[in-house]
């Protein structure tokens, strides 16, 4: 079962201050397999981050079909919605899908723990123990069992974003996209964030991973895509897309950043 499928995925911005509009996405067509780890690189502005946002409705798109578990959501003409479903039915499908940002975006007057079980209590509608021993078992997981009852100024930029990841995780969710995880933290605070989502990639998640971060594409990708103002290039394993891309514009991006 395909996880996330796109076809022909088109954004449009529209500018202001007499800016013209802004094609960000022109078509983008993708499919990400259960258990799949897919890592989208290229250059800023290339549309990456823009793409993951419409996966989960953070984005409208103006054209194309989202589809996501072999579902289709959304099949746009012209920024309208060809498909007729019930609001509840279309969020429940998208709680299937967890997101982690470039920025944390922690709750400060709320612990590590109380971050966590927010979203379950109040979204999936956990009862309140239920949700108590699932997070604390999650910030195990990523290594902050003993930071429950810390706040996030109290942690390093490397523990909030695991936090984040915790409070993803705790949904639940079948599909995790991951936009920038790594890229406000300090350099020695990468290294755990990637372990944590490494440890996810072989527990079978299925992950949709925006990154910089070319030595973790190519250890734990399953499938490298390189995207190039608002187009996919070219897409491949990395063995193939790090030692012999095909096109001279993922070279050229491979040789600036490696």
């Amino acid at each position: 079962m395909s996880m996330v499928k796109t076809v022909g995925v088109h954004k449009t911005f529209h500018g202001s201050n007499g800016r013209g509009p802004l094609d960000v996405l022109k078509g983008i067509s993708l499919t990400v397999e259960q258990k799949e780890v897919v890592c989208i690189i290229g250059p800023s502005g290339a549309g990456k981050s823009t793409y993951l946002r419409t996966l989960n409705r953070l984005e409208t798109i103006d054209e194309g079909q989202i589809y996501i578990e072999d579902k289709l959501l959304f099949d746009c003409h012209n920024g309208v919605n060809k498909i007729k479903m019930h609001a509840d039915e279309r969020s429940k499908t998208l709680l299937e899908v967890g997101m982690v940002f470039q920025r944390f975006n922690l709750f400060p007057h709320k612990t590590a723990l109380e971050n966590v079980m927010l979203a379950p209590i109040h979204v999936r509608k956990f009862p309140y123990e239920e949700a108590l021993e699932k997070s604390m078992q999650i910030l195990e997981r990523v290594g902050l069992g003993d930071k429950i009852d810390v706040f996030p100024a109290q942690l390093s930029g490397g523990q909030q974003q695991r936090v984040a990841i915790a409070r993803a995780l705790a949904m639940e969710p079948r599909i995790m996209l991951f936009d920038e995880p790594t890229s406000a933290l300090d350099p020695e605070l990468v290294g755990e964030v990637l372990a944590v989502m490494k440890q996810l990639a072989a527990a079978g998640m299925t992950m949709l991973v925006v990154s910089h971060e070319m030595g973790f594409a190519r250890e734990v990708a399953d499938k490298v895509v390189f995207m190039y103002e608002g187009i996919i290039l070219e897409t491949g394993t990395p063995d193939v897309m790090f030692s012999n891309p095909a096109n001279e514009r993922t070279r050229q991006f491979l040789q600036s950043v490696l």
